[in-house]
């Protein structure tokens, strides 16, 4: 039992009275109530003064919420009282008092002791504070909180007054409180708690707001570029530690074992099963984008509000990148976004292939092509172009290509002939550019390309011409079957099945040289020999055969599409099927895609390296010369003229090396002497000239004495 002389320093001594309730309750409820009296009235004096700080109502507001759980009937009024002081007063209040109080109130939530409607709606409050570190707080325990309400099943009523609530914040003055609740939602719905349509649209709004800093965190949250740096650096942290334990698990197996080493082996395994248990989070993949309500109206906005935006041009970009993606993903209808953006594509426009890579990301087949040929007339005639460098030239073939992949009708015969004749540029990256152009349009519509820029066709002539026919405009091509299910023939019973045909599939190929043309792109009737006419019919027959096997091959991945369902095990066994089949070289003179591959879609969004795929530069450019250079000196004596080695070491000096020690004086004559017989042819038709004269002269003055 503890001494009176002990009981009677308890009041002063909060810590161990602490201590000691939590052990016993009940024996120590007169030394609670005691405290509970003082902190009433220290609380009435408090409110008399609010900006003055109290270190007394401070730590026992910490010891009553530490201990509050063991007496909930005699402080049922407690956390009213301290509501109501924060919500009167928090922007007077000492920081430090202001942050015990918040800290107090986070503990009875977190026993359950109060309600989180009233916690929360007052901490969204206190995000008005001019505190920093209050701010921070607030925020991972608001964040915690709402995790752990819906952690079991779906709060809908706390959900539903929370989101008004911050909804309500967003469109409020305060810069900082608004920013703080949009930063709060948009964790939300990264840890997967508010992933609800009724959130994204509620961060709609936030792009439309005049706070800058408010609306580009909406805008970062819908582009998907706003994780967190301390996520990745944890993220490779594990990785590094997962791979030491991997090696030292290899290396403990070939290893003498010790104990040390045991150690060791114990706590690698420990790890890889802790990395195995950790979930990692849901990559939400633009979904947010999907949940919309109005994509063709939010577009609408941020299209008029950047056309009447004076924000930086970073924020225009990020404002341009958002509609671009909403006009592609969604397939709307902006016909002014492309004059707009017209205007900046140019090659000393800043961030000119962010603005391409916007160009092609708006594209999408239901767009008229006459809204978009302006655009790659744009791009040809500014990009496309001698007096530019290679490098100019290739960003602007790429964007023409990722441009046309997206909306193929919007080119026209002549500008696509005109730039695919860079396919022979010497530049290679000016060459790969143009090529990858030309093999789109192989693919999607040879018909715009000459003749001789067409490419082999690689599959019977009948089907050939039914897919190179030219798409009409806001065409559907819905397939009927699954590309690539009939690979899995093999294990479908299709014995009653009469109409399915095995057969080999050889390709129809033929030579592009051997094609006799008039020039225009034309067939002209050419005369065969008797062996040229088997040869012929051999190829008709062959193509008709070909085109049997296909059209069998399609009925059966018809039937594999309408008789089963596919697993994701179907799934690998086609992608393997058809890498073998690629890989046959045997009975196939050329790779050929599964059936329906045509079919298969392309990526939502438009990858920036796609433009910016610049090859290497040049082999013998002034940089890499030079580095070659450097490379080649390193580990090599200074550069000199290599000393030739007497055969005899002993032997004496040349005469050709004392002549460089000699006095000048000593051998002046001997090199005017050696210069005399080192003129040139000139020198000694001159000397010749002047000799001559002279003696003529002479001649001339003994005649006359």
């Amino acid at each position: 039992m503890m001494s009176s002389r002990n009981r009677n320093n308890l009041p002063n001594n909060l810590a161990q009275l602490q201590n000691l309730i939590k052990r016993d309750p009940e024996s120590y409820r007169e030394e609670f109530l005691q405290q509970w009296r003082h902190f009433q009235s220290n609380l009435e004096i408090f409110k008399l003064d609010p900006s003055k700080p109290s270190e007394v109502v401070s730590d026992i507001s910490m010891f009553i919420a530490q201990v509050g759980g063991c007496y909930e009937a005699e402080i049922t009024s407690f956390p009213i009282d301290v509501v109501n002081l924060l919500a009167h007063h928090y922007s007077v209040m000492c920081p430090e008092l202001r942050m015990t109080m918040c800290k107090a109130l986070m503990l009875l939530r977190n026993k359950n002791l109060v309600s989180p409607l009233e916690v929360l709606e007052l901490f969204f409050k206190l995000l008005r504070a001019k505190d920093k570190l209050l701010r921070k707080t607030l925020y991972s325990h608001i964040v915690t909180d709402v995790k752990n309400i819906n952690a079991k099943h779906k709060n809908n009523k706390v959900n539903t007054v929370l989101q008004n609530y911050m909804f309500s914040m967003l469109n409020e003055s305060h810069s900082i409180a608004a920013k703080t609740s949009l930063d709060i939602m948009i964790e939300l719905y990264r840890r997967n708690v508010w992933n609800d349509v009724k959130t994204v649209n509620v961060i709609v709004t936030a792009c439309y707001s005049k706070i800058t800093k408010v609306m580009v965190a909406a805008l970062k949250f819908f582009l998907g570029s706003d994780t967190p740096e301390e996520a990745k650096d944890s993220d490779s942290e594990s990785e590094d530690e997962e791979l030491k334990a991997k090696k030292l698990m290899t290396a403990s197996q070939v290893s003498k074992k010790t104990g040390k080493k045991a150690r060791k082996l114990e706590k690698a395994l420990s790890l890889l099963r802790k990395s195995k248990m950790k979930q990692k989070p849901v990559s939400f993949n633009f979904s947010a984008i999907h949940l919309i309500n109005d994509p063709q109206g939010f577009a609408e906005k941020l299209f008029k509000q950047v056309e009447h935006s004076a924000d930086r041009f970073e924020v225009k970009l990020m404002v341009l990148n958002l509609i671009a993606r909403l006009v592609g993903l969604h397939e709307l209808i902006l016909l002014n976004y492309y004059p707009f953006l017209q205007r900046f594509l140019q090659p000393h426009q800043r961030e000119v292939t962010k603005l391409l890579m916007f160009a092609a990301q708006s594209a999408h087949e239901m767009v008229p092509p006459d809204a978009i040929e302006p655009v790659l007339m744009t791009i040809a005639n500014n990009f496309v172009s001698e007096r530019n460098s290679n490098e100019v030239m290739a960003v602007g073939l790429n964007g023409i290509r990722e441009i046309c992949s997206r909306c193929p009708l919007a080119m026209t015969p002549d500008l696509l002939q005109d730039l695919v004749q860079y396919k022979n540029a010497k530049n290679k990256t000016v060459m790969m550019a143009a090529r990858s152009l030309m093999q789109l349009y192989r693919n999607v519509d040879p018909t715009l390309l000459h003749k001789k820029d067409r490419g082999k066709p690689v599959e019977s002539p009948s089907t050939a011409v039914s897919k190179n026919m030219k798409k009409e405009f806001a065409a559907v091509d819905a397939p009927s079957f699954v590309p690539g299910a009939d690979l899995l023939i093999d294990h479908v019973n299709v014995d009653d099945d009469e109409d399915i045909k095995e057969g080999s599939r050889d390709e129809w190929l033929t030579d592009e040289d051997d094609r006799d043309s008039d020039g225009s792109g034309e067939w002209i009737d050419v005369s065969h020999s008797e062996d040229d006419h088997d040869n012929v019919n051999d190829d008709k027959e062959d193509s008709e055969k070909e085109h049997d096997n296909i059209e069998g091959d399609k009925k059966k991945a018809e039937m594999v599409s309408l008789t089963r369902i596919l697993t994701d095990e179907d799934f690998k066994k086609i992608q393997e099927k058809s890498i073998t089949k690629q890989m046959d070289g045997k009975s196939r003179k050329r790779k050929s895609t599964t059936l329906g591959s045509q079919h298969r879609e392309r990526d939502e969004l438009v990858d920036l390296s796609n433009i910016e795929n610049v090859h290497k530069k040049m082999r013998h450019d002034k940089e890499s010369r030079l580095a070659t250079v450097l490379a080649g000196r390193e580990g090599r004596e200074k550069f000199s003229k290599p000393k030739s080695k007497r055969q005899n070491e002993n032997a004496s000096t040349t005469n050709k090396e004392k002549l460089k020690h000699k006095p000048f004086m000593m051998i002046s004559h001997s090199s005017k002497s050696r210069a005399k017989g080192k003129k040139s042819f000139r020198e000694k038709q001159v000397a010749l000239r002047d000799a001559l004269l002279k003696r003529e002269g002479r001649g001339r003055n003994n005649k006359k004495k």
